[in-house]
């Protein structure tokens, strides 16, 4: 590791800024998901769409669930407390479920093109179970994916210093180089090549929504939203991972460490705000939700207004004379 890169590790950027993002992205994005996760399983309708939302849930609540021990390693001045196996365990929950939800949005955009544009044909094979064989596909990709990251020590005790980095730092030799190629061969498979099927569904869609004469505007907005998400937040964390790593392959010493780490953090907001599209792209989803959080108010209010009729007149009165 570079001089400039050592003194990142107790630089505000990752010592304050990156695990109080973690932070917000936890606080929102765990009861967010949670709340998706419920409505999906118990209150929608089991359809084909809801199979793959369900499992994107899945895979942005385990991807979040891993945040708090991310979060105290960058508190204690990048210093990894706990241990080589939950280093190992980490680091694979946090790239497996950030690609497996790149693929999951893959999925979904992909079987909106057979649903608008082959509707005919799609519906022959469009069942939940062909849901479910495509979502455990996807999972089945980004578990094989890290499987090296499992298999192979991810932290190091970083010379001179007392601290032990985890997946932050490697040593220079063959195993930066495999490392590259590694990273290379998943981003093409769990990035670039869902990049490009997305890009091509959703204009196909929207192609066929305007030649169809259907309204597109809400169709263009979604298409537009959900290529923002993977575009601006997984496309940056993705080219500085080839990136970084081609670096060390190289032996060379640019410093990218706070840029590299910068952009993992803003990969994790995909997990964050993935529920929020659900919100604005299905209307059951907002119906159900609205609906709950209305129940829970007129229970508050009911139980508030149950407690104080079965108060004794004695209770009320002792209260006015005790405000007086």
């Amino acid at each position: 590791m570079s001089a400039s890169s050592k003194d990142h590790l107790n630089s505000s950027i990752t010592v304050v800024l990156i695990p109080s993002i973690y932070m917000v992205i936890f606080m929102v994005g765990l009861p967010a998901n949670a709340i998706a996760l419920w409505v999906f399983a118990t209150k929608v309708k089991k359809m084909t769409s809801t199979v793959f939302l369900m499992n994107l849930a899945v895979a942005d609540l385990l991807l979040i669930l891993v945040l708090p021990f991310k979060i105290l390693y960058y508190y204690l001045g990048n210093n990894w407390i706990f241990g080589e196996l939950m280093c190992r365990a980490v680091t694979s929950f946090f790239y497996g479920n950030m690609y497996c939800s790149a693929l999951l949005l893959m999925s979904i955009s992909f079987d909106r093109y057979l649903a608008v544009v082959h509707p005919f044909f799609s519906r022959t094979f469009r069942s939940r179970i062909f849901a479910i064989v495509i979502c455990s596909t996807c999972w089945l990709i980004a578990m094989l994916a890290t499987i090296p990251l499992t298999t192979m020590q991810q932290s190091y005790r970083l010379l001179e210093t007392d601290l032990t980095l985890c997946h932050d730092a490697l040593p220079q030799d063959e195993q930066a180089e495999y490392l590259f190629y590694y990273f290379m061969s998943v981003v093409v498979l769990c990035f670039i090549l869902p990049l490009v099927i997305i890009v091509f569904s959703y204009t196909a869609v929207i192609r066929e929504l305007i030649l169809s004469g259907e309204k597109y505007t809400y169709a263009v907005k979604l298409s537009a939203l959900v290529l923002f998400v993977v575009i601006i937040f997984l496309t940056p964390s993705n080219v500085v991972l080839l990136m970084h790593y081609s670096e060390h392959c190289l032996q060379r010493h640019e410093d990218l460490y706070a840029i590299y780490m910068v952009c993992l953090t803003l990969s994790t907001l995909n997990s964050c705000v993935d529920p929020f599209i659900y919100y604005y792209a299905s209307e059951e989803f907002r119906d159900k939700v609205r609906n709950k959080f209305r129940k829970k108010s007129a229970i508050s209010i009911t139980s508030v207004k149950t407690s104080k009729e079965t108060l004794p007149p004695s209770y009320h009165n002792y209260r006015s004379h005790s405000v007086l």
